[in-house]
């Protein structure tokens, strides 16, 4: 301000070269210095004002701004937790035994083993996941086929033991009957034999005289 020729001017009015100048002609150049300096100081105010707005407007941008980074930093913080906690969390699928990731990559379908999947560790788990559930629901369904094929087997055997206990019965059965019927033949065959031919006479019956 003390730069500014109105303040000079000022300055000149009180100097000893005006002294003996005209004090009505003083009294003009006074006053519209003053008129001049009253404008300034309006605006300085004006300016003032402006930059106080303009410095309230700065502080709260400022303000907001602190606030978002408050509120990103503790969304951080709270997702750092969360992603301890989901790391630290024992899920079952830790425990799943899984097909070796050589196994995955000879036996699983392509969409699931492209160059893309092994680049994300996390997908590359879900497909092991998805491959291992698919090959346990075939395996069950396998086993299930297996399991009635077992029982239809077992029924076809109990049915043809049962045939041959009948057949193993019904021979001897007939082998009995057979015995029977053969004793009774050679039964008859004798007693028609002893009919037939009478019976021979032993020695010494044969040499005793006949009483008179």
């Amino acid at each position: 301000m003390a730069s500014d020729p109105t303040i000079r001017n000022f300055q000149d009015l009180v100097s000893p070269a005006y002294a003996n100048a005209d004090p009505t002609s003083l009294h003009i150049r006074a006053s519209s210095l003053l008129a001049r300096l009253k404008a300034l100081n309006r605006s300085a105010n004006a300016a003032t004002r402006t930059h106080k707005q303009a410095t309230a407007d700065a502080r709260q941008e400022m303000d907001q701004t602190h606030l978002g980074l408050q509120n990103l930093l503790y969304e951080k913080r709270h997702l750092e937790r969360e992603i301890d906690k989901c790391r630290q969390f024992a899920s079952i699928y830790q425990d799943v035994p899984l097909h070796s990731l050589q196994d995955f990559q000879e036996l699983a379908p392509p969409e699931a083993r492209t160059p893309d999947v092994f680049e994300n560790q996390h997908q590359i788990m879900l497909n092991r996941l998805s491959f291992e559930l698919a090959e346990r629901q075939r395996l069950d369904l396998r086993r299930k086929e297996l399991l009635v094929r077992k029982e239809d087997l077992l029924k076809q055997s109990k049915i043809k033991l049962a045939t041959v206990e009948s057949v193993k019965l019904q021979i001897d059965t007939l082998m009995k009957a057979r015995l029977f019927f053969s004793f009774c033949a050679a039964a008859d065959i004798q007693k028609k034999v002893d009919e037939l031919v009478p019976p021979l006479l032993s020695p010494s019956a044969a040499t005793t005289p006949a009483p008179t």
